[in-house]
């Protein structure tokens, strides 16, 4: 079986919380951890929640990678979404935990747009031809 992409999902535990509900510290880290990862950015948003708390995206052209922060907690939960070969997902996973301060943390990966044909993540001639 082949996979269109590669979507981990980390949970960071412990984290320090002063960074947690600092917006532009938070995109900061995004930004940086996906272009360390090779990623293409297209572009993102964040927003600072009231009475604390983040969320942001990082859209690339491979997907997206996406955070949600309680500084009450101590949390951030991530969503690392890639097409592609090129990309190493984990080495968002790894600046984050470092960037972050995170204690503990657990991800898991899953494959996604299995097929058991050989797929392409971007059309062949033949298939831009058809079109």
């Amino acid at each position: 079986m082949q996979a269109l992409g590669r979507q981990i999902l980390i949970e960071l535990y412990q984290c320090d919380p002063a960074v947690l509900n600092s917006e532009w510290q938070i995109r900061e880290i995004l930004v940086e951890a996906t272009r360390r990862s090779g990623a293409t950015i297209v572009s993102d948003t964040f927003h600072t929640f009231n009475p604390h708390g983040v969320s942001g995206v990082v859209v690339i052209a491979e997907s997206h990678i996406s955070i949600h922060t309680w500084p009450e907690y101590g949390y951030a939960a991530v969503d690392v979404f890639t097409c592609g070969e090129h990309i190493d997902p984990w080495v968002i996973a790894e600046y984050l935990q470092q960037q972050l301060r995170a204690r503990s943390s657990s991800s898991m990966e899953l494959k996604r747009g299995l097929f058991r044909e050989a797929v392409h993540h971007k059309p062949t001639k033949e298939e831009t031809a058809i079109t």
